[in-house]
């Protein structure tokens, strides 16, 4: 003898469908779904943990990656005006001149007039931003480029490099 069919308890009709592929792991956890294979989302997911990482890093010099990049193109390429910083790096012109701003009066770069072009400012390191940012790299190089090379291993290190720079060049 069967039951009849209304006393046979079916699973609720989400539970009858098959689990996505990029289900949640834990239950408290969303499903990601095509987020997961999405590479624009893949890469910010992880620029924000190496930024987060960088910040904790260079905490007792209080730069940000784009105040130590800048810092970066000014030491090795001192007399440059701000427009090719700015272009090199992708910085919008009002954002970097508030950057600027910021990094000139904590005493760590310096403006002038270009003496080529009365409407450009060179931009010049100072003793102290040379300084500051000596002990900068040395938090980089020891703290956050150190942990992100053991993460990935010197092979997948320079891949990635090879494949970002690939990225950020032809795409």
């Amino acid at each position: 003898m069967t039951a009849p069919k209304s006393a046979v308890a079916k699973p609720p009709r989400a539970a009858r469908k098959e689990a996505p592929a990029a289900a949640a792991a834990d239950p408290g956890e969303l499903a990601m779904g095509e987020l997961s294979e999405l590479l624009g989302y893949a890469l910010k997911r992880a620029q924000l943990r190496v930024f987060e990482d960088f910040l904790q890093c260079v905490a007792p010099v209080q730069l940000t990656p784009a105040q130590f990049s800048v810092l970066l193109l000014l030491d090795n390429n001192p007399g440059r005006n701000q427009t090719e910083i700015a272009n090199t790096l992708g910085i919008l012109r009002p954002n970097f001149v508030a950057m600027l701003d910021a990094l000139e009066s904590r005493g760590l770069c310096q403006r002038t007039r270009s003496p080529n072009d009365r409407r450009s400012h060179i931009l010049i390191l100072t003793d102290k931003g040379r300084a500051t940012l000596a002990r900068a790299k040395k938090l980089v190089a020891t703290r956050h480029e150190e942990r992100l090379s053991e993460l990935l291993g010197d092979d997948n290190r320079a891949a990635l490099l090879a494949m970002l720079g690939k990225i950020a060049r032809e795409f």
